[in-house]
Parts: structure tokens; C-alpha cells; sequence
């Protein structure tokens, strides 16, 4: 008898067929409450779950005794409680390869954007403002042969590094965990405590998990140690910056701009103070939105829950020791 398991994202036809082909699929739109309680029975049967969006937490798992794996469509995994997973032996898969690339070229996009104030000027150029001739005050700033810090030196980082250094020439600054062997051969990458980091930088690009250590890593103390002329990008979590310390900066002139990609609350509420200031460029979390990578995703999630499911696990699993402990 085939194991059951609620997809609580659609799938793309192919990838739904294969998931039917190894499950007892129970299709909901999104990990509600309200879906929740609508589906229990299909809840309380499930030994998978497959998706993304929506809190995986001691409650949940409360209405889903059987599980023993949960897939989701993303790298990231800060809606999971992986303690409470941990503490039922349950596997919690993820998708961080396939997307690296798609978000370095976000991340690099933003860079670009921000330092050449690309979205603004487009604006301005829209609204019938160039008239004459430009001005300084529509200048923006080079971003060739600049200082590229990096917070967080992973997949992602790793791929910004290559971008920057190989095609703009710029050297790379970088704080992480642990030194990266392979970024300082490839790219002349220098480790460098975050103080220095955020002192030297001309941009600096956040790429990193939420945890209870990065949440408002960057708040008015750091941003106060950055250049007036340095530009922060965030395509990490939007709460490893404190937002209302970066609306500040931006104000004051602390620093010259950002470029966002991820926020405190998303969407972003229409009222947000960011949305009114010119030096911010403000994305609607794409980073690893293009058709292909997330069709990746979706295909490497579906295959996530197969291996999980049949014992079979040899990559992509958050929680390995759960695996030692069956």
C-alpha cells in the first residue's frame, strides 16, 4: 500500500504524475489552519508532507502522528521547528543546489540596480523628467573594481563571488563561520572579522539562514561602522537586518543605498517606509524565481520525499541524525 502524503503546493503535471506514482496524494492549497482542520483525517494518515509556506511546528505535528518526512520547496527552513522534528525522529528535506545560481545573478542584479540607480532613474525617465542633457544628481556610482563583502559564505555566496571578482574586477571581502578554502583560491577572497567587513565594504551582501544568531545581526550599530558611500543588498532574511535601522541609514545617509530582495514581513505592507525612499530598490522575493529554477525545486522536493520515504536519503536532509537514530 502506497505511503500517504499532503501536497500543500501545486505541482507541475509531470512532477504531480510522479509523486502519484509513489504516494497517496491529498492536495491542499496552502498549510492553513483553516486547510488544516478541513483536511484532518488526510493529516492524521499522512506519513509525508510536501510544499512550501506556512508554520511546521509542535501543534502541527500534534494533528499528524504518522509522519516520518517533510519536503520543502526551498532552501531555506525557518517555518520548521527541526527541535520538535528531531524529537519525533521525523526528516525534514530541502532544495539548496539547484537554486544557487539564479540567486547569485539576483543578488549581482541588485548590485548593479542599486549602485546605478537603474529602477529610479527608469521612473524618472517614465514620468517625462529628462528633458536635457543629465547632471550629477542623477549620477550613480561604479561598482567595477569595487570592495565585495559577503556575510555569509555558502553555495550562494561562493557563486556572487565568482560573478563579481571574474566579471567586475572586484576584490572580495567575506565574514562566515569558518574560513572558504575554495573562495579564497579561486577568488583571492579575504576572511576578515564583520567590523572589518562592514568598514571596508563598498557593497555588502547578506546571505544568510535566520537563526536566533543572524536575526538583526545588522542593526544601527553595524550599519553606523559601513561607509556613507556603501550600499547594503539582502537576499539572505529580511530579519537579519533590523528594517527600521535600515530606513534610518538610508534617511540620514548613514549609507548610500540598498537593494532588498527579502524584508522583515513579506509581502511588504504598502505603508512601509522603505517603499518611499529613492536609494532602495525593493524586490518582491525572487531570488530563485525564474520558470526553471523553480521547476528544479519542485522536482528536486518531489524527489526528496521519495528518498525520505523509502530510506534512501543522500542528500538535501536538514536533520541527517534523524537518519542514525531509525
Amino acid at each position: 500500500m502506497k505511503p500517504s502524503v499532503v501536497l500543500y503546493k501545486s505541482l507541475p503535471e509531470d512532477l504531480r504524475v510522479r509523486l502519484d506514482a509513489h504516494f497517496n496524494v491529498t492536495e491542499i492549497n496552502g498549510l492553513t489552519p483553516e486547510n488544516i482542520a478541513a483536511h484532518a483525517e488526510a493529516f492524521r494518515q499522512a506519513e509525508g508532507i510536501l510544499g512550501s509556506g506556512g508554520k511546521v511546528d509542535v501543534e502541527f505535528l500534534q494533528q499528524a502522528p504518522k509522519l516520518r518526512a517533510a519536503s520543502t520547496i526551498s532552501v531555506g527552513y525557518d517555518t520548521f521547528d527541526v527541535a520538535a522534528l528531531n524529537d519525533k525522529g521525523i526528516v525534514l528535506m530541502h532544495t539548496p543546489t539547484v537554486l544557487t545560481e539564479t540567486v547569485a545573478d539576483t543578488m549581482m542584479a541588485l548590485v548593479l540596480s542599486s549602485a546605478r540607480r537603474v529602477v529610479e532613474l527608469a521612473e524618472r525617465v517614465k514620468a517625462g523628467e529628462w528633458q536635457k542633457n543629465i547632471g550629477p544628481d542623477w549620477f550613480g556610482i561604479d561598482v567595477h573594481h569595487k570592495k565585495l563583502g559577503i556575510l555569509g559564505m555558502g553555495r550562494i555566496g561562493l557563486a556572487l563571488a565568482q560573478r563579481a571578482h571574474l566579471g567586475f574586477s572586484m576584490p572580495i571581502l567575506y565574514n562566515a563561520r569558518k574560513h572558504h578554502q575554495e573562495a579564497e583560491d579561486r577568488f583571492d577572497a579575504q576572511y576578515c572579522d564583520l567590523d572589518t567587513l562592514l568598514a571596508e565594504s563598498d557593497f555588502l551582501c547578506i546571505s544568510l539562514p535566520l537563526t536566533a544568531e543572524t536575526h538583526h545581526l545588522i542593526g544601527r550599530e553595524q550599519l553606523a561602522k559601513m561607509k556613507p558611500s556603501a550600499i547594503l543588498i539582502n537576499a539572505g532574511r529580511g530579519p537579519v537586518v533590523d528594517e527600521q535601522a535600515l530606513v534610518d541609514a538610508l534617511k540620514d545617509g548613514t549609507i548610500f543605498a540598498a537593494g532588498l530582495d527579502v524584508f522583515e514581513q513579506e509581502p511588504l505592507p504598502v505603508n512601509s517606509e522603505l517603499l518611499k525612499l529613492r536609494n532602495v530598490v525593493p524586490l518582491p522575493h525572487i531570488g530563485s524565481a525564474t520558470h526553471e529554477t523553480r521547476y528544479g525545486m519542485a522536482r528536486d522536493a518531489v524527489d526528496n520525499l521519495i528518498a525520505a520515504l523509502t530510506g534512501k536519503v543522500e542528500k538535501n536532509c536538514v536533520n541527517p541524525q534523524v537518519l542514525k537514530q531509525g
